[in-house]
Parts: structure tokens; sequence; C-alpha cells
């Protein structure tokens, strides 16, 4: 029996939980996650699940039509009766509320935003399919975002990264311990991170046949399915060469056999375990940037657009789908460049002395 590829796997988890998620909610929505299954990721129907669970639960704990009801007894023909004004209520509710273990949740605008935005698709299915008549959730007015600070490591800060996570001189006598066992694998890694801009989940699901030293790639899994060979430099292969020697010598963990980023245990390394290890090193280097693996992704994609001045470019090795979130993330180095080019066109020579 061949074995199953690691994205592969995360999907099979991925509809396993959906499948127990779906179990808490009313019985219509297996229509809603069954029609939006072609064109969504597993990972997006659970953050579906979720959302739709949130409202279920403020309609039983806010509104007195829905007060005697379990999530399950909730029909579609209640759904069909609500209007904006309940669903504006909602709205406010997610600011902040209590979720099922009495614990305070409070949400900030991409939060609200987010969960509004599942509601929205969640009533566009059923009134497309005329199920329901009414569709209140096209009324809605989007929070405004306000928009956030693009954080990213700056020139120096990534060379002094790389230089602590290669010697380890600040950290404390206990990380000293471990920092001997993964300095090489965790150098590897960041400069993988660094070098070529991939997500934290296309990291951890690389396998050793992903590396392609020959034409300086890796092959990997985007977001949505898409296979695509990310090319990297000579810094990254360097990091990669030195760590593949120490990793070919190591026996992982039966179903981690062909993972290329082990953890410590010998299994393979996980999203969770890549943010420690990047916060660990970055609190050192720039206590005041909360850096994360995605602001490592920013920061390439900052370096790439300095360098090459192509939008369009950047797109595409960050794997955008749309060019408009890449300008969206770099409008700033965008105005930095058309105003670095007021004086690149001379109209007249300037006269000699």
């Amino acid at each position: 029996m061949s074995k199953i590829a690691y994205h592969e796997q995360v999907d099979i988890d991925n509809i396993k939980k959906l499948r127990e998620l779906m179990r808490e909610l009313p019985p219509f929505c297996t229509d809603f996650f069954r029609g939006i299954e072609p064109r969504t990721s597993s990972r997006t129907r659970i953050a579906y699940a979720y959302d739709l669970k949130v409202f279920f639960d403020f309609l039983i704990r806010e509104n007195p039509v829905f007060s005697t009801f379990d999530r399950r007894d909730i029909r579609l023909n209640h759904i069909d009766e609500l209007t904006i004004s309940d669903l504006e209520e909602y709205m406010e509710y997610l600011k902040y509320r209590f979720n099922e273990h009495d614990q305070e949740v409070t949400n900030k605008e991409r939060g609200i935003m987010r969960k509004v935005s599942s509601l929205k698709s969640f009533y566009n299915y059923f009134y497309r399919t005329e199920k329901i008549r009414n569709n209140p959730a096209a009324l809605i007015r989007m929070p405004k975002l306000h928009e956030k600070e693009i954080i990213r490591l700056d020139v120096d800060e990534v060379a002094l990264l790389l230089d602590e996570v290669e010697l380890g001189d600040k950290l404390t006598d206990k990380q000293k311990t471990f920092h001997n066992k993964t300095k090489v694998r965790d150098l590897a890694l960041l400069t993988l991170l660094l070098g070529t801009g991939i997500r934290v989940s296309e990291c951890v699901g690389l396998d050793l046949d992903d590396i392609d030293f020959k034409n300086g790639g890796i092959h990997i899994h985007r977001k949505g399915g898409k296979e695509v060979t990310v090319y990297f430099g000579m810094e990254v292969e360097d990091a990669l060469q030195d760590y593949l020697d120490e990793r070919l010598g190591i026996d992982a963990l039966p179903g981690s056999e062909n993972a290329l980023f082990l953890s410590i245990q010998k299994k393979r390394i996980t999203a969770r375990s890549v943010e420690n290890l990047v916060k660990k090193y970055a609190r050192i280097v720039t206590p005041l940037k909360k850096i994360t693996p995605h602001k490592l992704r920013s920061t390439y994609g900052t370096n790439l657009y300095r360098e090459t001045g192509d939008i369009y470019l950047v797109a595409d090795v960050l794997g955008h789908s749309d060019v408009n979130t890449t300008k969206k993330h770099y409008a700033a180095l965008e105005d930095e460049r058309r105003r670095s080019a007021r004086n690149a066109v001379r109209l007249r020579e300037k006269p000699l002395d």
C-alpha cells in the first residue's frame, strides 16, 4: 500500500474534524457544506463550521424565540424568518461574548468580518438554491477595517536573526541545551522561510524528495491544492545541504520517515513548533516586533519587491491568486518607488557651470 502524502493526510484529518463539527450543527447545514465543497478547502469549511456554531449559539443565548432550543433543533424556516436587525445584533454580540465553556471572548474588526463573511456565504447558498425566501445577510454593512502596519524584519535584523540561530549565545542555559541539538535544523528552516517566502504549512509539509538540488527548487502544495516549484538561492541550498547531512542519519518514527523537518521526538515538525522557534529567536533580536513565520514571509516579499520592482513576480512567487492582495501588502513600498522615480527622467540637460 502506497504512503499517503502529507497534504492528503492533512485533508483527510480536516474532513474527519469537519464531520465531527457538523454533528453539532442543525441537520440542514449538511446541504451547505456539500454545496460549497467544490470551491473551498477543507480548512475553510472547518472555519465556516466554527463560525456557524457561534451564530447558532448566539440565537440560543440572545434570542427569546430560541431560548429553549438545542442547536440541532433549529430549522431552515427559522433562519428564513430572521431580519437584518437580528444579524446586526449578532455583529454587536461578536465584540464581546461568552463561549460554550463560559469563557470571555472578544473579536476585533477582522474577527467580526470573518464571521459575518461566513454567515453571508451561508445565507447566499440557501437563497441561491431557493430554499429560503429572504437574505438579510446581503443587507449587512461590513465593519470598516483599519489598515494594520505591515511588520517585517529589516535587512540587518535578518542577519542578526540568522546569526543568533547559528550561535545561540543569547539563549538561556536551558534553551542552549536544546539549541545544540537543533541549531542545524533551525538554521535550515529559518533560512528557507526567509529565502523563499513559503507559508509555514508548506514548510512543515515538505518531504525529503521534495527538494531538487539540481534545479535549485522545492516542490510544495499551495493553499487550494495547487502544486508548484519554488526556487531558492545558494544560501538556502547551503543551509539545506548541511541539515540533510544530519537528517539522513536520523531514524524518524513511523509516519514521518519521509518528512524533511523533524522535531526532537523524531516526528514531522508541526506548524506550532515552527511558530515557537521563530518567536524564540526573534524575541532576542527584535523584542519590540512580534515576529511570526508569516512576518518572515512578508520580509521575503518586501526584499524581493525592492530588488525587482515587479509586483506581479512577487504575487506569483508568494502564491497570491489575486495581485491586489500583494499590492495591498506592499502599497507603502509602491509609493516609495513612485517617489524615487520623480527625478529619474531628465527633461533638459543641466547646464554646465
